[in-house]
């Protein structure tokens, strides 16, 4: 198993564990998004977080990428925008705890989570794609559109700058940073604090609050994350937009 799930006090913890850097494999984002798909029939909240020191997720699997295969590169990626789009819909609060680096897509499950606490470190967060060669696909720049500020928003996915924690607080990709030996008990507490509040209210106010960001998202995952966009990319064929292709 590549996460897993704890129930405890109306609060389901998944973490992800693959051994290594916590690859956004097929497997990783099918066994994700089973877990939200849980946690939403139980009707808890959730913390979204990683058992690897030092690492959230190292991004997309580049294996995959490299292999060029349309149907395996089409089916991860859509995996991991489809779990980006329940995440930022979900009906209950999501608090994603980052205990290092994150890469997309890993930055991308942050930019879609309610509460973001990092750890502090020297770890890099951010979108990186133009910098190895990669275009932001448009569902990973609505989400970064949603939440970081203008500014950080062009340096990072322009650029392909990456952030210590500190400035990705400032950026917007985290709403808190800890010491990093506070960062489990220190989800756990604003998890416990918002318990307190009322559900019903919570996912009222998160669809219109996000309706036009979910819109876009959803519109950008259906008319761009298509086999035949990812087929017509493999063979070089024109008119076949750039930034279908997938991001690490």
């Amino acid at each position: 198993m590549l996460v897993s799930y704890e129930i405890s006090a109306g609060v389901a913890t998944v973490s992800m564990d693959d051994g290594k850097v916590n690859v956004m494999s097929t497997a990783m984002l099918g066994e994700l998004t089973t877990a939200f798909e849980r946690a939403e029939e139980d009707g808890v909240i959730v913390i979204l977080t990683s058992a690897r020191r030092g690492i959230f997720s190292a991004g997309f699997d580049t294996n995959i990428l490299g292999r060029k295969d349309p149907q395996e590169v089409f089916e991860m990626v859509r995996l991991g925008a489809e779990l980006a789009a329940r995440v930022l819909a979900f009906p209950r609060p999501v608090v994603a705890a980052c205990p290092g680096h994150a890469y997309p897509m890993g930055a991308f499950l942050l930019l879609a989570s309610d509460l973001r606490i990092g750890a502090d470190g020297p770890y890099r967060i951010g979108l990186n794609e133009v910098a190895i060669g990669i275009p932001v696909p448009t569902f990973g720049l609505e989400l970064a559109r949603h939440r970081l500020l203008p500014a950080y928003l062009q340096r990072t996915a322009l650029t392909g700058e990456m952030f210590a924690p500190a400035e990705a607080m400032t950026a917007g990709f985290l709403d808190r940073v800890v010491a990093a030996e506070k960062l489990e008990e220190t989800a756990d507490a604003a998890a416990a604090v918002l318990r307190k509040i009322d559900f019903p209210s919570h996912a009222s106010t998160k669809e219109r609050l996000r309706r036009a960001t979910v819109a876009k998202v959803r519109t950008a995952i259906d008319s761009e994350i298509s086999l035949e966009n990812y087929r017509r990319s493999a063979t070089g064929s024109t008119g076949t937009s750039q930034v279908t292709k997938a991001n690490n």
